[in-house]
């Protein structure tokens, strides 16, 4: 028997197994519950230092409750236990952080509720995390728009109804997935200011316990911790930190698109794109031949997680009255876990835009195996200036047939038709059945959306 120690995680964001891949270690160490005490203090010494600052507490007490009260002294395992019977954290807490001041403990948590130190916790933890967050994103988006701009020309086939529909390139694939993430950068900035405020309110939310002190004390607490000051207490109202987790929704979910699209155009009949090789990496126990695309496969399922999540959070604004009896301690769950879902998806989706190898020679020959009935539209459009729109639908229409019952190409089917030589000679005919001369604009798509990137 040895003196190893044995994994005891039983959730993939913390097991020693699976975190990596689920979650990223800066994200984890800012939700971890070292870090979410740490705040509990930081929120009751810049409490004792507000209330200094406008005279509602002795400034030599709020100068001991400063230096005496660090984590390095609490007893979590105490903490534990009476936290298990308290139902809440904070009490503990301030029982210890009081025998830590001494005399100046008397002073600690004046004119605070439980909800006003875990609330103003939570505030600076999502703060903290959107910048994480802000900051995967603005990568994020730096790697799709080279990959962009590389590919701004490639063509390839555009799918609708997992139909081959209409030429496209690889670039304005990625344009579009670039624009999504240009939209959630400024989402983002715009939620920050309504979540990263403080709360301190008191017991039914009014500031009773502080007389006509108690926005001083309020806009001091806000200025300490470098939050923004709320128009009432949001105790019960809980739509900031809801758009957050929704946001991160919109953010994973997004991810998802990009992944399910790799991860079709990464099987085998497709085989377009695949993900950056690492030996050994989506390996198979069994078929030696497999590499599957692990990084979307996660960003995938993070995505599916952090959805149900988003839906716990809107089901946690339904609250009763001032203070409520249940939906608060949902979001305890909700929302860690889809921060770190989220930044482990984020990881995931930069290591595999940034490495990802795409066959542009493979899309070419998916684009062709249409043998250019991809490409009908185009032909319709160049004849119907002759014949007329219906009257050119009905003769690419006959091609069409031909080219699906008896095989050959559409500009094979389109020559043997006198209703088409008569307007075009063959070389006229190859031009408009070539996919790579019928792609709009989507090269221009491209460039419009690098150039709108770069204002963000």
């Amino acid at each position: 028997m040895t003196n190893r120690t044995i994994p005891m995680a039983s959730t993939v964001v913390d097991s020693i197994l699976f975190r990596d891949a689920f979650g990223t270690k800066e994200m984890r160490a800012l939700f971890s519950d070292y870090e979410l005490v740490q705040r509990y203090i930081d929120v009751e010494v810049a409490l004792a230092k507000a209330e200094a600052r406008v005279g509602v507490i002795p400034a030599e007490a709020a100068e001991v409750i400063a230096r005496e009260a660090s984590i390095e002294r609490i007893d979590f395992d105490h903490m534990r236990e009476e936290t298990d019977i308290v139902g809440y954290p904070i009490l503990p807490l301030v029982h210890q952080l009081v025998d830590m001041c001494g005399e100046a403990g008397r002073y600690v948590h004046w004119g605070a509720t439980t909800q006003d130190i875990m609330d103003t916790a939570v505030s600076l933890q999502v703060r903290d995390a959107l910048d994480l967050i802000d900051g995967d994103i603005r990568e994020l988006r730096g790697i799709l728009v080279d990959l962009a701009k590389k590919h701004r020309d490639t063509p390839m086939a555009g799918r609708t109804h997992l139909q081959q529909a209409l030429p496209v390139t690889f670039g304005y694939k990625v344009a579009i997935w670039l624009a999504m993430f240009d939209r959630h950068q400024e989402r983002l900035s715009q939620l920050r200011p309504r979540v990263a405020v403080v709360e301190f309110a008191g017991a039914a939310g009014t500031l009773a316990s502080l007389g006509d002190k108690g926005f001083e004390v309020q806009k001091a607490l806000a200025e300490e911790l470098k939050l923004g000051v709320p128009a009432t207490t949001w105790h019960v109202a809980r739509d900031g930190l809801a758009e957050t987790v929704n946001l991160l929704a919109l953010v994973t979910g997004s991810l998802g698109k990009i992944a399910l699209d790799i991860m079709i155009m990464a099987s085998t009949e497709f085989a377009e794109v695949y993900e950056p090789f690492v030996k050994g990496r989506g390996a198979s126990s069994t078929m030696p031949q497999k590499r599957n695309p692990i990084s979307s496969e996660l960003m995938l399922a993070a995505a599916k997680a952090v959805r149900q999540q988003a839906g716990l959070m809107v089901d946690a604004m339904i609250q009763d009255f001032e203070r409520a009896t249940g939906p608060w301690q949902a979001e305890w769950i909700a929302i860690p876990e889809s921060f770190i879902l989220s930044a482990g998806a984020l990881h995931q989706a930069k290591f595999a835009l940034g490495g990802l190898i795409v066959d542009t020679g493979r899309m070419k020959h998916n684009l062709g195996i249409s043998k250019g009935l991809i490409v009908a539209e185009a032909v319709m459009m160049g004849m119907a200036p002759f014949t007329g729109r219906q009257q050119a639908h009905d003769i690419v229409y006959d091609a069409c047939r031909t080219v699906n019952e008896n095989g050959g190409t559409l500009a094979e089917a389109l020559a043997a038709l006198p209703a088409v030589t008569e307007h075009f000679d063959r070389a006229a005919i190859d031009l408009m059945t070539d996919p790579a001369n019928y792609l709009g604009l989507a090269p221009r798509m491209v460039d419009r959306a690098v150039e709108l990137s770069s204002d963000i």
